[in-house]
């Protein structure tokens, strides 16, 4: 269900006998509620700084910032759920124990890498951290046998950013390049290369206030696949071939950093030393041309980028 204003949800896929979580708090209506607004504290900069031989002052360096923090202080409020105390009081206990099974999260803990999904909607805003459930500390209160119980929980996000709830995506598709300056008849296979050889543009407007980390899917039948962004960095294969209903994920958030087969063997390493860095393929704010590249004998090759606008703050 779609969340209301200033609920927030926690949710992650279960993994073999560790159950997944789909948690909502934040309001009265959820029983749990925000005894106090949350608080996202983000991490300090790890500085490179360097004092300058032999006088005042210093070199600056490279700067790095950790990961955001989210506290929650939670009402467990199960006071309305019976008419005797011994009813409060379970019902509070079980309560608390559902919180906690989500807090948990020992389904994405056993996983490397793999973020849960902490979603909101602030200020009319859907907005959603990618991090894992960390903090859980019920406090011992005599009201919990009344059927209340205050809890403080914490939720390390993976970076800085909160992205937009809505994803979006494009498609390119692989097609034959302008008529015009041509002469027929043409021969296949029809290869995309070099500045002239592009078709009309796949336009994305990256809205948000902060770069996006885009994920590029390229569906064969083609051989060497290469997005483009136009005045921006070029990403391309060398050596690789997608049949048709093959497809390659180029996936470099930082959670993931995967070069993908559909059937989950990796081909980072046909990447062409002239592609940038997967940490590198970010796509400012703004409006960006995308262009496929390669070779098809078919015409029927496309691929898709999708992304999340993406935040500083909510």
């Amino acid at each position: 269900m779609p969340l209301t204003e200033g609920e927030w949800n926690l949710s992650y896929a279960a993994n073999g006998v560790h159950p997944g979580a789909n948690f909502t708090f934040g309001t009265v209506a959820s029983g749990y509620y925000l005894l106090e607004p949350y608080e996202i504290t983000y991490g300090d900069v790890e500085d490179g700084d360097t004092p300058m031989p032999r006088e005042d002052g210093a070199r600056f360096g490279q700067d790095y910032r950790g990961q955001a923090t989210i506290t929650f202080e939670v009402g467990v409020d199960t006071v309305d759920q019976a008419s005797t105390r011994l009813g409060r009081y379970g019902a509070n206990l079980d309560a608390v124990s559902v919180m906690g099974q989500a807090w948990d999260g020992k389904a994405i803990r056993q996983r490397m890498a793999a973020p849960a999904v902490l979603r909101t909607v602030q200020g009319g805003r859907e907005r959603l951290f990618y991090g894992r459930p960390r903090k859980f500390a019920p406090a011992a209160s005599k009201l919990t046998r009344q059927g209340y119980t205050p809890v403080v929980c914490t939720f390390v996000c993976v970076d800085g950013k909160a992205y937009s709830d809505v994803e979006q995506m494009i498609r390119v598709d692989m097609t034959p390049p302008p008529h015009r300056g041509l002469i027929g008849p043409l021969a296949e296979p029809l290869s995309m290369v070099g500045q002239g050889a592009t078709k009309v543009p796949g336009e994305a407007v990256i809205a948000g206030k902060a770069p996006s980390w885009p994920v590029i899917r390229f569906y064969g039948p083609i051989s060497n696949p290469g997005c483009e962004v136009v005045g921006g960095w070029k990403l391309a294969f060398s050596g690789l071939t997608l049949a048709a209903g093959q497809t390659v994920t180029v996936d470099p958030r930082p959670w993931a950093r995967t070069v993908l087969r559909n059937n989950g063997a990796s081909v980072a390493g046909l990447l062409t030393r002239a592609s940038p860095r997967l940490q590198d393929l970010l796509l400012p704010v703004g409006r960006h041309d995308f262009l496929l590249r390669g070779t098809d004998r078919t015409g029927l090759s496309y691929m898709t980028i999708s992304w999340r606008d993406a935040y500083p703050y909510l």
